[in-house]
């Protein structure tokens, strides 16, 4: 075999698509190459292998890189087939991994489309769940029926995140590009007036008037509130600059998404604006590297990368590119009156769709003991566990007098994954033998016993108080 059949590969839908880009009809390319148009056509059907020998004559003909050329062989498109694949509704078909490799090598239009179809397909799914609420015994309470609220930008905005599981290849690979500069405030405020010619400022509270960051276009200069702490300080500056130069990323990713109004589609994207530069300051590839060093311990790796707890928290649960995924995380955070301000959900934890959630998860008795890690082993009614890891964060702040807002955060994965975490060997806590029994919401949840309930579940009968009364604030029929 000569060396160049041996490393003859088929890309006709890529030689298909620069003849294109160049404006060429196949046989102009034909002549330009010195070789038949019907040649150009068999090798744009994959009916013919592209020869190393034709790679050369093609970059050299036409100016190009022979990587850009070749390609990466169809990995990305491979991987993120592969991982989808997983997928409970396939398990009945045996797919070799070879025939999808040769599908995103051979046909990448082809796999392109189902990989936007089956992210359609996701978004719908999660849309339908958040219509239903959970019956009992044929009862569906009335929360539960019709279409979910058109004017909830912020569900919209959970579902478009959840469809690709809070993972966006294009941002980190630009964020991976943008970083070779030198990063932290100073290589960013460098960058800003080399670049783009603006000065950095920073201001005192009274003068930003209620703004922590402008861009101030017609002075050529970035505004800071002087007040904010270094990781607040990094997170800007990082953010200000995906919005510069990496607004091409952020529209492709926010073209593929399906928003029910204009405030859901801006909401998207502050959303990718925001995962765009914690990319820039945790990059995929060493942010990956370092959560198995640290074994996700995310004090330390908030100290490696200058982070805040709740940044680096955040940017766990993103780590799921196709090929390269790590441990499944579901993120929430809280207030002290139990309002949900942030929802991420990887793992899949069943969140209340509605109502309250469980007052026996510690994160929302967390505000106890501020700024201390308190990890819970996790049971639902149907037996699924989980870990969780649960500390306070405060937002705000920065002078005297200046309103500050505690918040709690809790971060978990199903149990299957928790030995990889640092904190499950820390002998703090309960046991994983020693779950707490926890449900969705009081109005779904019909576990007997529980101490804690607020309200009953839908569809059970409350017993008479007449003779006996219950240990639990509500007692009901066991049928």
């Amino acid at each position: 075999m000569t060396t160049s059949s041996a490393r003859s590969i088929f890309m006709g839908p890529r030689l298909r698509r620069l003849r294109r880009e160049l404006g060429l009809t196949q046989a102009d390319m034909a002549a330009d190459l010195e070789i038949s148009a019907p040649y150009v056509a068999l090798l744009e059907r994959n009916q013919r292998p592209v020869t190393a020998d034709m790679l050369l004559r093609l970059a050299r003909t036409y100016k190009i890189d022979l990587t850009d050329l070749a390609g990466d062989g169809g990995a990305d498109h491979t991987a993120r087939m592969q991982s989808i694949l997983k997928d409970p509704m396939f398990s009945d078909i045996d797919i070799p991994a070879l025939e999808i490799s040769d599908l995103a090598v051979s046909y990448p239009g082809m796999t392109e489309a189902f990989l936007r179809l089956y992210t359609a397909y996701r978004e719908e799914q999660l849309a339908l769940a958040e219509q239903r609420a959970p019956a009992v015994k044929g009862v569906v309470p009335a929360w539960g029926r019709g279409k979910p609220d058109a004017n909830d930008p912020v569900a919209d905005v959970r579902r478009f995140l959840a469809a690709r599981r809070n993972n966006f290849a294009n941002l980190d690979d630009a964020a991976e590009r943008l970083v070779q500069v030198p990063s932290g405030p100073a290589g960013f405020i460098e960058r800003l007036r080399l670049r783009h010619n603006l000065q950095v400022r920073y201001l005192p509270p009274s003068v930003m008037l209620g703004s922590v960051r402008r861009l101030d276009l017609h002075h050529k200069q970035l505004l800071l509130e002087d007040s904010l702490d270094t990781a607040s300080l990094n997170f800007e500056l990082a953010k200000q600059l995906a919005y510069l130069e990496m607004e091409d990323e952020i529209d492709a990713a926010l073209e593929a998404g399906k928003f029910a109004s204009k405030s859901a589609e801006l909401l998207a994207r502050r959303a990718l604006a925001a995962y765009a530069a914690a990319a820039i300051i945790m990059p995929y590839s060493a942010f990956a590297k370092a959560v198995d060093t640290r074994r996700y311990d995310l004090e330390a790796l908030a100290r490696q990368f200058g982070t805040s707890f709740e940044q680096t928290a955040h940017r766990v649960t993103t780590l799921q590119r196709p090929g390269l995924e790590k441990v499944p995380f579901f993120l929430i955070r809280v207030d002290p009156a139990g309002n949900i301000s942030k929802l991420l959900d990887g793992a899949g934890f069943p969140f209340a769709k509605h109502g309250g959630a469980c007052p026996l998860w510690s994160v929302y008795g967390i505000f106890k003991t501020p700024r201390q890690i308190v990890t819970q082993w996790l049971e639902m009614p149907d037996g699924q566990r989980f870990f969780s890891i649960a500390r306070t964060v405060t937002a705000g702040g920065g002078s005297f007098g200046a309103t500050r807002v505690e918040r709690a955060i809790a971060i978990g994965c199903a149990a299957e994954h928790a030995g990889q975490l640092i904190y499950t060997g820390s002998g703090q806590g309960l046991r994983a033998d020693e779950p707490t029994p926890i449900g969705v919401a009081c109005r779904v949840c019909h576990r007997p016993k529980c101490a804690a309930r607020s309200a009953p579940p839908i569809g059970r009968e409350i017993l008479p108080d007449d003779f006996r009364t219950s240990s639990v604030p509500f007692g009901f029929s066991a049928d």
